[in-house]
């Protein structure tokens, strides 16, 4: 009789912890990463945060949206890493004159990241922008509610839409269209209209501000770069948001080093951690089919001597660091290799 009884409360609790773990996997089976690319170029950002996430373990769905810009052969590389792989079509803000103001036509086309609410399959996401990493596991994320974000280093009662929690929705999809067409955004870019739609966000719920070390966007080292040594090990998400990003870094291919400019020193080790798993899980899947960077580093050599291809693609590398401040001043760009390019063109004389 006492055994029976026993037998009956083990086969119930089997039960219910069986029921319980179906629960939970269905949880995480409904819930997604999700990022955008809508270039080649961009798709190699994507790649690599995939990686990242992959690396610390998460339990939880990858989606990336892509537009026709990315080419058929790296929406084949992409469909390989992420569990979906989402076209959608291009939105553009067309707002000239406040995209003019920062500088930054391109972002008009960041609207095209209002696509994720329609993402419905999932009842719950967290976006991430391709110029993000994962450093250390974040699934807690999707304890979060919608909508949750972490502030803006520009304007701390703004948040920074590079990474946030979200609920997809078709309502919420049209709502952020009309009011797109009916007010436009602020900053003429996604950004701009995602905190005038949620502008409640600064006052409503501090548990919907997310810490700083969810979205560490990186050129706020400069500015408080004591605070970044002192928190900087426990940043769970960079974000390499305006122009700084890893792939546009000068990167030696045969050591396999990063050589970003003395002022971003701080800042190797992120690019470098790119790097790394762009050289191990990315650059041996490239084709020269591709377009853009992802074409030019499918020719790259890794950990031998430069051909021809790879040096041009280097001296671009290095051109586009010199545009953005960023110089090799240990290596390249010496002051003694500066001065021996200057005497040898001198003592050459004019182009006849």
């Amino acid at each position: 009789m006492i055994f029976c009884i026993y037998f009956d409360i083990k086969k119930g609790l089997g039960a219910y912890y069986f029921s319980l773990k179906l629960a939970r996997l269905f949880i995480k089976s409904s819930q997604a990463w999700v990022t955008l690319a809508t270039n080649d170029s961009y798709s190699l950002g994507a790649l690599v945060l995939a990686h990242s996430l992959k690396r610390v373990g998460t339990t939880r769905r990858l989606v990336v949206m892509v537009t026709t810009g990315v080419t058929l052969v790296m929406q084949d590389q992409l469909r390989a890493v992420f569990d979906e792989v989402h076209l959608v079509d291009v939105l553009d803000s067309k707002d000239a004159v406040n995209l003019a103001l920062l500088a930054r036509p391109d972002l008009g086309i960041t609207f095209t990241k209002l696509h994720c609410w329609r993402l419905t399959n999932y009842n719950k996401c967290v976006f991430l922008d391709a110029d993000t990493l994962v450093l250390q596991p974040c699934d807690e994320l999707f304890d979060r509610e919608e909508f949750s974000a972490a502030p803006d280093p520009g304007w701390p009662d703004c948040f920074n839409s590079g990474v946030f929690v979200f609920r997809p929705n078709e309502d919420t999809y049209k709502s952020l269209l009309s009011l797109a067409l009916s007010k436009g955004s602020f900053d003429g870019g996604d950004q701009g209209l995602l905190n005038t739609y949620f502008n409640d966000w600064a006052t409503r719920d501090i548990n919907r501000h997310l810490p700083f070390i969810y979205n560490m966007c990186s050129p706020s080292h400069y500015s408080y770069l004591p605070a970044f040594k002192q928190f900087g090990e426990g940043v769970k998400i960079a974000h390499f948001i305006g122009p700084n990003k890893p792939w546009s870094q000068y990167f030696d291919s045969e050591t396999k080093q990063v050589r970003p400019s003395p002022t971003a020193g701080h800042l190797k080790y992120l690019f470098q951690f790119w790097w790394d798993l762009f050289c191990a899980h990315v650059h041996p899947h490239l084709s020269p089919d591709m377009a853009g960077l992802a074409s030019a580093f499918s020719q790259m050599k890794l950990g031998e001597p430069s051909p021809a291809a790879t040096v041009e693609l280097q001296e671009h590398l290095r051109r586009s660091a010199w545009e953005q401040g960023s110089m090799d001043f240990m290596g390249a760009d010496a002051f003694d290799n500066i001065w021996s390019k200057i005497m040898d063109t001198v003592n050459k004389g004019p182009n006849k």
